[in-house]
């Protein structure tokens, strides 16, 4: 098993900054991919941040230039740095890991949640 424990949500002003933690941690075998996804109330969950397989990021459009996403191999740990952050970014945050552990086969795997608000 794989378990994630996300930390760094929380309620900030427009045009503040926060920064998101995801460690992994059990019985991991390989880590092939690391993301954030997001949902608000009433939308789709989605995609904000990403690394794939083979190393590579991708962000969706509307937190690009403002949103970075970072990893710690060593620690099984990916970060997302959020800037200038607006009131629609508002929503419950997801780390998701796509890995295999000693006891199942690859899958995904998802965190807990937290929330970031972003309100004046």
């Amino acid at each position: 098993q794989v378990q994630l424990v996300e930390s760094g949500g929380g309620l900030v002003q427009p045009g503040g900054s926060l920064r998101l933690s995801c460690a992994a941690s059990g019985s991991i075998f390989t880590i092939y991919a690391m993301g954030w996804y997001r949902q608000a109330p009433g939308k789709k969950r989605e995609l904000v941040a990403g690394f794939t397989s083979g190393g590579s990021t991708n962000y969706v459009d509307s937190v690009k230039g403002r949103f970075t996403i970072s990893r710690d191999n060593a620690k099984d740990t990916v970060y997302l740095q959020m800037k200038s952050l607006k009131p629609e970014d508002t929503a419950v945050y997801y780390c998701k890991v796509d890995a295999t552990s000693w006891s199942e086969l690859r899958r995904d795997y998802w965190g807990q949640g937290t929330q970031v608000t972003v309100s004046s």
